[in-house]
């Protein structure tokens, strides 16, 4: 049981930090120029709830961007691009 538990553990841990490293390296980096070009996207979107959920995808990029976190800055501002409909 031990075993197990701390084998999922490990398993948590690399996902954790293999995750939002690979989401930056998929194209969409955290830059000043992609989180400008993400906004002005998200800005331009019908309200609801698509819109919703890519405010609150950029909200947490600039605050991940702010604590130095570009990985996480990355996956998020990569979601964010996807719920617009501008992901590559």
């Amino acid at each position: 049981m031990i075993k197990t538990t701390i084998g999922a553990a490990a398993i948590a841990a690399v996902t954790l930090a293999v995750v939002p490293v690979q989401a930056a390296k998929m194209g969409v980096g955290c830059s000043s120029a992609n989180l400008t070009k993400t906004e002005a996207s998200v800005e331009a979107m019908a309200d609801g709830d698509s819109k919703w959920a890519a405010e609150k995808e950029m909200a947490a990029a600039q605050d991940a961007l702010l604590n130095g976190k570009y990985g996480v800055c990355g996956a998020h501002l990569s979601k964010a691009m996807h719920d617009t409909g501008a992901a590559k």
